[in-house]
């Protein structure tokens, strides 16, 4: 059997890292899988490149001045939309006619739009698509934000200006996605339970298989390591109880980066001993302009994208702390939790099916600061923590490893290629 996994980046965001991760695990266990991607950006023989990166730097700014124009030429909300107006098609490359299956994973941004997916789902290949968010089940957006709209057929988009209208831009996306999905065979996956649920509530997906698998991690790369030689490979002090955050771009208010801050400020507040022997390490783009809005001591370590420094990071932690205000799956707490550091996050998404509460870590009740702050204290101060340390990456190895995941597609493709079969 040979799969095809198309996404947009090969290693940028955790859809990429998820996508890659999951190609990784099906080769790993007799399954022919390749990566095809806009932005390569290794020599990976088993990724192939879209080629043509005029072409889709053309795609990608055409889609994103169509959104500017929409949005009234705001900045605001500009890269949470996406209309997929603007694309590539892939049904012509040998890579896609030798693939059993074309796998879609995140494919904005320029990609593929949605006349190339329904040239894909046409094509008579069976078609598999990973939901990293909720963008495949909905008009424009990539998370609801307690929005509803979605189930039938969006509409007064509270992304756009003045809440948008009854038959906004949302509204017309809506109806091209429904129209696009009443053709060929397709089976969704999403990444977590939370996300499932949503999913199954959207009109564009009724009558249509969704079922939830979790990314996979390598867990013999992703383990638990000596924590003072971690350290010292990244010039972090050995003397202070380290709370790690990490994001991509840690400004990211979706990210919950103003939580954090004010659970820490409370920490120092309450107990004014943790400024002597507890710091804060922060990993991704942009850490240091929080250097000065911490109550405690910051490790900025920057933007990592060496694999070997990033697994040496986690190591590095006592805790780590996702705040998120929602999320699907992060890589990042599945990371940590394989390096048998505790996390601790908000009961939002799919985080509480990762972090189990008082077992491996602590979830905080949702958008509150004084339960996050507790929740750090617990795991620092007053818990377990070998046994935490322990319950975590024993969580990792039984929920997330490469051959559970992968044995868990590989019955969506076996039921994929059967229905193909009989239809033929």
């Amino acid at each position: 059997m040979r799969i095809l996994i198309v996404n947009t980046s090969e290693k940028t965001g955790g859809a990429a890292v998820a996508a890659n991760r999951l190609k990784d695990a099906l080769n790993n266990n007799g399954v022919k899988a390749k990566m095809l991607v806009r932005d390569k950006l290794t020599d990976d023989i088993t990724v192939v490149s879209l080629g043509h990166e005029w072409q889709n730097q053309r795609h990608l700014l055409w889609e994103r001045f169509c959104v500017f124009c929409h949005l009234h030429f705001s900045r605001e909300h500009l890269f949470e939309i996406d209309i997929a107006n603007a694309g590539s098609d892939i049904t012509k490359l040998r890579e896609f006619k030798e693939a059993d299956i074309i796998h879609l994973s995140w494919i904005n941004q320029g990609m593929l739009s949605l006349k190339n997916i329904r040239k894909i789902l046409c094509s008579g290949k069976p078609v598999v698509w990973t939901m990293h968010d909720l963008w495949p089940a909905a008009g424009i957006c990539h998370y609801a934000h307690g929005c509803c709209r979605y189930e039938n057929g969006c509409g007064n988009c509270p992304l756009l200006p003045g809440g948008g209208s009854p038959h906004d831009l949302s509204a017309k996306v809506w109806k091209r996605k429904k129209e696009m999905l009443s053709h060929g065979n397709i089976w969704f996956v999403t990444c977590s339970q939370w996300l499932s649920r949503q999913a199954k509530r959207s009109g564009l997906l009724r009558g249509i298989s969704v079922r939830d698998i979790p990314n996979p991690i390598d867990s013999h790369f992703f383990q638990p390591q000596d924590k003072q030689a971690a350290r010292k490979r990244l010039h972090l002090p050995d003397d202070r109880r380290l709370v790690l955050f990490v994001s991509q771009r840690v400004t990211d208010q979706r990210k919950g980066m103003d939580y954090f801050v004010e659970a820490v400020a409370r920490m120092a507040e309450e107990h004014p001993e943790m400024k002597g022997h507890t710091g804060i390490a922060i990993l991704g783009g942009h850490a240091e302009e929080l250097e000065g809005k911490l109550a405690l001591p910051v490790y900025p370590i920057g933007y990592v994208s060496d694999q070997q420094r990033i697994r040496d990071v986690y190591n590095a932690a006592d805790v780590f702390v996702l705040p998120s205000l929602e999320d699907n799956l992060p890589n990042t707490i599945m990371e940590a939790m394989a390096c048998g550091v505790p996390c601790v996050g908000f009961a939002v998404g799919g985080i509480p099916e990762m972090i189990d509460h008082r077992k491996n870590g602590y979830v905080a009740a949702e958008r509150d600061a004084a339960d996050l702050a507790k929740g750090i204290r617990w795991v620092l101060d007053e818990a377990d923590y070998k046994a935490l340390s322990e319950a975590a990456a024993a969580k990792v190895l039984h929920s997330y490893s490469q051959r559970s995941v992968a044995r868990q597609y590989l019955e969506v493709y076996n039921e994929a290629m059967a229905y193909k079969n009989f239809c033929l």
